[in-house]
């Protein structure tokens, strides 16, 4: 993470022990004796020049009794290995300050991570497998008269060969209009005869066997995409529909700004629809074909980007600002992004840990699987209940693990009824984690820290989706699982 940061602030009292140098890839033994805050901050500095290090001498707890308010500065604040007191502190801190907060714990062979933030909106959400915006059931103008320009039927073999398979469809579409009543092909039955529509406008040779003619088995393999209804996504209906989206104040961020100005274009100048994303996937056609149908949707994307420009200017003026306080290539990221715009919500850690709030549905419904990750989530909180009780972790030293096993288990069993818990933890996990002795293998340290950088990184940067809003890493199983509490 620290490659593509401006700057970083490490905050630990601690000083380096013999254990911190067998758990931490930035200490060595050289730096047992002096302050751990100090010797990462420089070890880590190493790795990237341009960024600005610093540390703070002083543990978390120190700084929340004395300077709260340091906290409120950062992007994000990252918790390592933090007591559930402190956690809670802190998080209450973050929260009333709108800071992200990501917790991060590991725990013999369970890593553990919860993200904490009011409201993360993300314009570039970069989703797997989504689909190309063409639309072929419902084209504006200019590409209709585009469409117009070809002539399959006249064509040389040279242009009937490269001719992009967008224009194919679109052209044996129209044909399939105006044969089926206007109805589109919808089930399997109808998009198969669609498709062998299409194979029969392959051309011939003398003896009445098909060219080989790619563009048209592109065609042909992308019927069921290129037929996909466009329309505004339930999760971006959902966008509109809120009250940050239509409740515009001279406090409102940009990402509702925007929004609510791309809401205003789908009801007026998008008839329904999002502006064009002005983007067409590679394909076979010759250059001039390709770039010329490129440029159709690309001039698209331009004019309905200019009339959501203008729909934001008229929002930003009605709240007392100015039309540059939202930029042009800010407003074009947008609505090429529309489709995928996306918004985070996690619960406080105080909803999670209150008896009043805490997500019991979710604990029960998990629980029916008495060895999925969420027997894990409830051992790390007895865990923690264990160390405000004793000021010590279950098992840290070898004598202790016996006598420590009962003292856990009455844990588990007062967390357990303290939040009216009809669940059953079995005995193998509370002697396992008692085993543990609170150990932070650097295997798992290792794999919970690429993922703890990942996704401070998505939060740093409002690209792609962060998990909401906990993590369970089970090394033994080399399993893991998202859980909403």
């Amino acid at each position: 993470m620290v490659l593509c940061i401006g700057a970083f602030t490490i905050v630990d009292g601690h000083t380096i022990s013999g254990e911190d140098v067998g758990n931490n890839f930035f200490l060595s033994n050289n730096s047992i004796g002096k302050n751990r805050a100090q010797a990462a901050t420089e070890l880590l500095q190493e790795l990237n020049s341009d960024v600005s290090g610093n540390f703070v001498e002083e543990s978390p707890d120190k700084l929340l009794d004395n300077d709260p308010e340091f906290f409120h500065r950062f992007t994000i604040v990252i918790g390592v290995q933090l007591p559930e007191s402190t956690c809670l502190r802190l998080g209450s801190v973050l929260w009333s300050a709108s800071v992200p907060f990501l917790v991060c714990k590991t725990y013999g062979l369970i890593g553990y991570m919860r993200l904490v933030v009011q409201e993360h909106t993300v314009i570039e959400s970069h989703p797997d497998n989504a689909l190309e915006d063409l639309r072929l059931d419902q084209p504006f103008a200019e590409f209709k008269n585009h469409i117009q320009s070809y002539d399959l039927d006249s064509m040389d073999k040279k242009d009937h060969s490269h001719t992009p398979w967008i224009i194919i469809v679109a052209k044996y579409l129209e044909k399939w209009l105006s044969e089926h009543n206007c109805q589109p092909p919808k089930n399997y039955k109808e998009k198969e005869a669609f498709r062998q529509f299409i194979r029969e406008g392959i051309l011939k040779n003398e003896n009445g066997v098909p060219e080989d003619e790619e563009n048209f088995e592109e065609a042909i393999k992308n019927v069921n995409t290129a037929l996909n209804p466009t329309k505004v996504p339930s999760a971006v209906e959902d966008l509109f529909n809120s009250e940050q989206c239509n409740n515009i104040t001279s406090q409102t961020t940009s990402f509702w700004v925007m929004l609510r100005a791309v809401k205003e274009f789908v009801h007026n100048e998008g008839n329904g629809s999002l502006p064009v994303r002005g983007t067409i996937p590679d394909m076979i056609a010759d250059s001039q074909k390709f770039i010329n149908l490129q440029n159709v949707y690309r001039e698209k994307a331009m004019q309905d980007a200019a009339a959501v420009c203008k729909h934001a200017e008229c929002l930003l003026q009605s709240v007392g600002k100015t039309p540059e306080s939202i930029s042009e290539k800010d407003i074009k990221l947008f609505c090429k992004c529309a489709s995928f715009l996306r918004v985070v919500r996690c619960r406080s850690l105080a909803e999670e840990y209150s008896v009043d709030s805490v997500n019991k549905d979710e604990i029960t419904s998990s629980m029916d699987n008495p060895d999925g990750e969420m027997v894990f989530y409830l051992m790390l909180r007895a865990v923690d209940r264990f160390y405000q009780q004793h000021s010590r972790y279950p098992g840290v030293y070898n004598y202790q693990v016996e006598e420590d096993i009962s003292k856990l288990k009455l844990c588990v069993n007062s967390l357990l009824q303290e939040y009216s818990l009809n669940v059953n933890i079995k005995d193998d996990y509370i002697h396992e984690f008692c085993r543990y002795g609170a150990a932070e293998p650097h295997t798992v340290a290792a794999f919970l820290g690429g993922s703890a950088a990942q996704e401070a990184i998505k939060i740093i940067s409002h690209q792609f989706v962060p998990f909401n809003n906990t993590f369970i890493y089970n090394a033994m199983s080399q399993t893991s699982a998202t859980l909403q509490l």
